[in-house]
C-alpha cells in the first residue's frame, strides 16, 4: 500500500492494522501533497524504512504481532532510522500509554478521533524541525570539508574558515559582504583604542585586534539556518517570525563549536563562538539569547554589538533610509549603560570623528574598507 510521489513536501509512513484509518491518513496527507508510505504491519513497515527511510512516521497503538510501542523502539534502535519523529495517533486516553509513548522515542502524541486541522499542524511542525535539523547538519558537513581541504595549519585554518563563512552567508543575504568589511574594521579600530584605556592596558595586544578583524565577519553566519521568507523579508519581522530570525546566534555558535573540537585553543574560532552567540546580548541583560549582562558578556560580543548597530544606522534597509553619523552617535549614546557597554560608547566617541570620515570617504564600499 506504499504511494509516493517526485517533488512532494516530505515522505511520511503510516501504519495501522485499520484498513479505513489507513486510507483516511494518506488521502488526508496526499491531498496536502505528501508522499505516502501505508502499512497494514509493523514489521512490513520496518522492513521498507529499512530500504527506504521515511521523514516522519505516523504510528497506531494496537496492532497484532507488533504494537505501536514495539515499532517505534525497533526504529529508534537502528542507526539509520532512530533521528525519524513518530507522531502516535491512538485511541488510548490513558496518561499512562502516553507516557510509554514518549518512553519509547515518540516526538508527539494525538488522540483518535482527531480533528483534521491540529492533526495537519503538528505533522507541518515536526516535518519543519525535520528540515531545519538536516539543514543545519549539512551545513556543518559542509563546513567540516572545507576546513578538512584548506587547513594546512592554524593561521590557514583562520582564512580558510573565515572565507567559507562569509560565502555562505552573501549566498543568502547580497549586502552582508559590504557589512561583514564595515564591522570587521569598526571592531578593529574599538579594540585599539580601548587597549590604550586604563582599564585595559596591557591586557589587550594588538593579537587581540587582528584576531576580531578575523572573527567578527563570523557574528551573522547562523543565519544560513534561518529561512529566506524570514531572512530576506522586506517589511517588518512578525512576533513568531522574530523568534526564528533570533535563533541564528545559538545555530551560528554551535556550528563553531563543532570546528572547535579539532582547534580547542584556537583564539580565532574561540572568539569567532563568543561573537556569534553573544553579540545580540545587552548590558542591562535584555539580549538574547541567554539574557547576559553587563561583563559576563564576552568583551568581543560587546565590541561587535556596537559595529554592528552602527553600522545598520547608517546603511540603507529595506524598511529605512540611512541616518547621519551625527544621528547615529546619538542612539548609540542614548542606549549607553542598556544596550551597550558604556565604556564601548567612551572609547566609539574619542575615535567618532575617525570612523565618520571613513563611512565617507569609503560610501559603504566593500572593497575600500577591506583595504583599512
Amino acid at each position: 500500500m506504499a504511494s509516493e510521489h517526485a517533488g512532494s513536501k516530505g515522505k511520511i509512513m503510516i501504519v495501522d492494522d485499520t484498513v479505513v484509518n489507513l486510507e483516511l491518513l494518506q488521502n488526508l496527507l496526499q491531498r496536502r501533497g505528501y508522499s505516502i508510505m501505508a502499512f497494514p504491519q509493523g514489521k512490513l513497515a520496518l522492513k521498507a524504512a529499512l530500504k527506504s527511510p521515511p521523514d516522519m512516521l505516523l504510528l497506531d497503538i494496537n496492532m497484532p504481532e507488533m504494537d505501536g510501542f514495539e515499532v517505534c523502539s525497533h526504529f529508534k534502535s537502528e542507526p539509520s532510522l532512530e533521528k525519524i519523529p513518530v507522531l502516535f495517533i491512538s485511541a488510548l486516553e490513558a496518561s499512562r500509554d502516553k507516557v510509554r509513548a514518549f518512553e519509547a522515542g515518540g516526538v508527539d502524541y494525538v488522540t483518535k478521533p482527531f480533528q483534521i486541522e491540529e492533526l495537519n499542524a503538528r505533522v507541518d511542525t515536526h516535518l519543519k524541525i525535520v528540515r531545519m535539523q538536516r539543514e543545519l547538519e549539512r551545513y556543518n558537513q559542509e563546513l567540516e570539508d572545507l576546513v578538512q581541504e584548506k587547513v594546512r595549519d592554524i593561521e590557514e585554518s583562520h582564512l580558510s574558515t573565515i572565507l567559507a563563512m562569509v560565502k555562505l552567508t552573501e549566498y543568502r543575504d547580497v549586502g552582508t559582504g559590504m557589512h561583514i568589511e564595515r564591522t570587521r574594521t569598526l571592531c578593529r579600530m574599538l579594540a585599539a583604542k580601548l587597549a590604550e584605556h586604563p582599564e585595559y592596558a596591557g591586557l589587550l595586544s594588538p593579537e587581540y585586534s587582528e584576531t576580531i578583524y578575523n572573527a567578527a565577519p563570523l557574528h551573522d553566519i547562523g543565519k544560513v539556518g534561518v529561512p529566506d521568507a524570514i531572512l530576506l523579508k522586506p517589511g517588518r519581522l512578525t512576533e513568531d517570525e522574530w523568534e526564528v530570525m533570533k535563533t541564528h546566534s545559538e545555530i551560528g555558535a554551535e556550528t563553531l563549536r563543532e570546528v572547535r573540537k579539532k582547534y580547542v585553543s584556537n583564539a580565532f574560532v574561540n572568539m569567532g563562538i563568543d561573537i556569534a552567540l553573544s553579540h545580540h546580548e545587552k548590558w542591562d541583560g535584555s539580549g538574547y539569547p541567554e539574557g547576559r549582562s553587563g561583563k559576563t558578556i564576552p568583551l568581543s560580543a560587546r565590541i561587535m554589538a556596537v559595529a554592528d548597530v552602527y553600522d545598520a544606522l547608517r546603511t540603507r534597509r529595506p524598511y529605512k533610509e540611512p541616518f547621519s553619523h551625527e544621528e547615529s552617535i546619538g542612539i548609540l549614546r542614548k542606549d549607553s549603560e542598556s544596550h551597550f557597554d558604556p565604556l564601548l560608547i567612551e572609547v566609539f566617541e574619542k575615535i567618532e570623528e575617525e570612523i565618520k570620515e571613513l563611512y565617507e570617504r569609503c560610501g559603504g564600499k566593500e572593497e575600500a574598507f577591506a583595504r583599512m
